[in-house]
């Protein structure tokens, strides 16, 4: 234990936020492992989930070890959110075609996955203009936000809510979990984004939080790619037994 609190400090020892790329970058590639490793036990309908699920994490581990070498050895972060935005733009998607994957069963269509690709890219490309500084951060960030909720509408009052609950069982099950990673755990990615760019007018309380961005955005990616894959990898041996 003294040893992991020597690592974590700031005396000699990585800081908060380079140990947090690296933990991430070993959960994320470790789990990237046990989905591909295990989709030899699946049939044909869930092989494709937990396929996606494994290209998540991997996706988002070798960005993650890009980002980690990004970080200068004075702390500087040098291009960490253009890096992470290219893994967004990669790996939010294809959480979106998790829900289109589950619920095809239940007759789910290419026009429910466009709707939810293309909110998810709107949400992403508004919230990078914002927090790349090329526009307002709080104007961007609000139509990021806008998208995010109807990504969050379509899933729990819409057509996807629908053709859960008709589909019953383990797919209702799995893709009303899914719903709370998408409402509670993407909620952790406008903390960031307002810890980020805490200077403007409309959320400067933010400043003062006493957190690093990129610790918040780690966190929330760790819980939110592996906990998706293991949501569907449960479904699926479920469904296999």
């Amino acid at each position: 234990m003294t040893n992991l609190f020597y690592i974590i400090n700031d005396h000699g020892g990585m800081g908060l936020e380079e140990f947090t790329f690296f933990i991430g970058t070993m959960a994320l590639m470790g789990a990237s492992a046990f989905f591909f490793l295990s989709l030899s036990q699946f049939d044909k309908k869930w092989r494709n989930s937990v396929l996606i699920s494994g290209l998540i994490t991997f996706i988002a581990a070798v960005h993650y070890y890009y980002m980690r070498g990004e970080l200068g050895p004075d702390g500087s972060a040098g291009d960490i959110t253009s890096i992470r935005y290219i893994d967004w733009i990669l790996t939010v998607p294809l959480m979106c075609v998790e829900f289109y994957l589950l619920l095809k069963v239940a007759g789910a269509t290419t026009k429910h996955l466009r709707d939810l690709i293309v909110l998810s890219l709107v949400m992403l490309i508004c919230g990078y203009v914002g927090e790349a500084g090329m526009g307002s951060a709080q104007i961007w960030g609000l139509f990021s936000g806008v998208a995010y909720f109807a990504i969050v509408y379509m899933i729990k009052f819409g057509d996807l809510a629908k053709l859960a609950k008709s589909a019953g069982g383990s797919v209702e099950t799995a893709h009303n979990t899914l719903f709370w990673f998408v409402l509670v755990g993407w909620a952790i990615y406008p903390i960031g984004y307002m810890i980020g760019t805490a200077d403007g007018q409309w959320y400067s309380f933010m400043a003062n939080v006493g957190l690093d961005m990129n610790v918040v955005y780690n966190i929330g990616d760790a819980i939110n790619k592996i906990g998706f894959g293991l949501v569907v990898y449960a479904a699926a041996v479920k469904e296999t037994k």
